[in-house]
């Protein structure tokens, strides 16, 4: 059990010893250093990011669509294609001609007639009935599926 104990303190002991690098000669060169790996290296020239239907991953997701959720910046057409779908309210549904046409209010207090096919700022009419207008909004969400979504605005604001 002794010589186990001193063989264990004389391997403690020994261990740095042995395990050093020679000094250097006090006329030697001294050796240079290795170069250290870069944690974050320039990519290749001819490195090229395709995305292939995943999101960009520099892209925060905390405030994702709130910046870009309204219409673009700048001047707005005037008119119906000026318009957006969250912003018009349905005022009156009537049928002239053979084709329903839907009266709509505007944010800025003008009411608009549309028909089935007309163009808004975001989406256009899909189909207009007798109590409901159904829209197809384009989505911007670059983490949807979808880059449509259907939206109903009802005549006196009932849901079905």
């Amino acid at each position: 059990m002794k010589t186990m104990v001193a063989l264990f303190c004389f391997a403690l002991l020994a261990a740095p010893v042995f395990g050093q690098a020679p000094a250097a000669a006090p006329g030697a060169p001294a050796q240079a250093t290795p170069p250290k790996a870069d944690a974050a290296r320039a990519p290749p020239a001819n490195y090229a990011y395709t995305p292939d239907s995943r999101r960009d991953p520099f892209v925060s997701l905390i405030n994702r669509g709130s910046a870009d959720a309204g219409p673009a910046k700048g001047k707005r057409p005037e008119g119906v294609p000026g318009l957006t779908v969250d912003e018009i309210v349905v005022r009156g549904i009537l049928f002239s001609r053979g084709a329903w046409v839907a009266m709509v209010g505007a944010p800025d207090g003008k009411t608009y007639s549309i028909r089935a096919g007309d163009k808004l700022m975001d989406g256009t009419v899909r189909t207009i009935t007798a109590t409901t207008v159904i829209l197809m909004q384009e989505v911007d969400d670059p983490l949807k599926l979808e880059k449509q979504r259907e939206v109903r605005k009802y005549l006196r604001g009932e849901v079905k």
